[in-house]
């Protein structure tokens, strides 16, 4: 059957991590010309080193692997696209309305395992002092293309099509109308289905304001007081794009570096870990080695650089017309939270333009990887949003 669905269990074969041992004792390391203390031409050569010394000697992958089958995962197949996903029901108490159905969605330079800690609290909140009230059944997709959603082998994969696949997902998954959650990619494919899909999506809870379609902000959408956050953006736009024009116009290129050499791939990865998130240039204070080195073998255990790019890559003007061009064009109740320590942050006019805007939060602590950064705020965030809308849950909202 086409629509079946299977249970899944990380088994990576060991002669690929005897082979990924070989490669990091063989690591051919580059010069460092002049003074990169604060990182500012890239990932630091020294930090670099103590890293792959730890990968080498300290790092246990099956610890990894054990913790993340802990989680129960699935994979199926939906329009040639293999999808990974973990399923959990949320804990439903005595008396309190069915948990809503989430779809949480990662970013790049993300995976699914950057969702864990918020999975817990969301479908067993009275487990992690909350209110069993706020139970959701939570899905956590892996994007096509990334860890084991793979190998993906169709063009035109990125946050739009994703949608779609999303939609087929919950259906295979008997849920009629579900909410969703994002950060960066996420954000694009939650407001992708708040746009297309507003019949039946009850929710949408965004981290990153992700804008899948044109109005853009304008510069006179800042209120003086997020002026900062404009030239903030604009200072990475200069500044810290570069991965972004390369993964847009030439993932293949330098996919050809990043399937061969991990410590490159790890160190492409990583310094986007320090440069986005709230750690004050200290990546260990928000990341552990065990944390940056699981990312990084997440993509080269799978051969996902590639297709992960170009999530970039694919997203070509033809690609990104819009579904309709009602007003506003997500037209499902949104809640935006933006975090001071991101790298991109947009302003309140613009979003209650560009979104059926019922909540705003900003947050005075953590970054772009909020899962990750600050899973608490995230969290009571997103259930004080759909607390909110459980009135409305059978309805169709105007």
């Amino acid at each position: 059957m086409t629509d079946v669905i299977t249970p899944f269990r990380i088994a990576i074969p060991q002669a690929d991590l005897d082979d990924l041992a070989q490669r990091l004792a063989r690591t051919r390391w580059p010069q460092e010309i002049g003074d990169n203390s604060q990182w500012q031409a890239g990932m630091n050569l020294g930090y670099m080193r103590e890293l792959v010394d730890y990968w080498r000697t300290q790092y246990d992958w099956r610890a990894q692997e054990a913790a993340m089958n802990l989680l129960p995962q699935f994979r199926t197949v939906i329009d040639g696209v293999p999808v990974h996903f973990v399923h959990i029901k949320g804990k439903r108490a005595e008396g309190a309305p069915a948990p809503i159905p989430l779809i949480i969605n990662h970013g790049w330079p993300w995976t699914f395992w950057d969702m864990r800690k918020i999975i817990g609290p969301l479908t067993d909140p009275a487990a992690h002092g909350g209110d069993a009230a706020d139970a959701f059944d939570v899905i956590a997709p892996s994007l096509p293309g990334f860890a084991f959603s793979s190998p993906l082998t169709t063009e035109g994969m990125f946050f739009n099509p994703t949608a779609d696949v999303w939609v087929k997902l919950m259906d295979r998954l008997g849920y009629d109308r579900f909410a969703t959650q994002g950060g960066d990619i996420g954000s694009f494919v939650s407001a992708r289905l708040g746009h297309k899909y507003a019949d039946r999506v009850i929710g949408v809870h965004l981290h990153l304001a992700g804008a899948v379609m044109p109005p853009f902000p304008a510069p006179d959408d800042y209120a003086p007081e997020e002026r900062e956050w404009g030239a903030k953006f604009a200072r990475f736009m200069a500044e810290g794009n570069g991965y972004m024009q390369i993964q847009r116009t030439r993932p293949q290129t330098i996919g050809f570096a990043m399937h061969d050499s991990p410590v490159g791939l790890a160190a492409w990865l990583t310094e986007k870990r320090r440069a986005w998130s709230d750690c004050g240039g200290d990546v260990e204070s928000v990341f552990s080695k065990d944390d940056l080195i699981t990312n990084a073998m997440l993509y080269w255990l799978t051969d996902t650089y590639v297709s992960s790019a170009r999530h970039y890559y694919e997203t070509k003007a033809e690609a990104m017309a819009p579904a309709h061009d009602r007003q506003p064009p997500v037209e499902a109740p949104t809640a935006l939270l933006q975090f001071k320590g991101d790298v991109w942050m947009q302003p309140r006019k613009w979003a209650e333009r560009y979104y059926n805007l019922k909540r705003w939060n900003i947050a005075e602590r953590g970054g772009h990887f909020a899962p990750m950064e600050t899973p608490d705020v995230l969290v009571d965030d997103i259930r004080a949003f759909f607390r909110t809308l459980r009135p409305d849950l059978l309805q169709n909202h105007g």
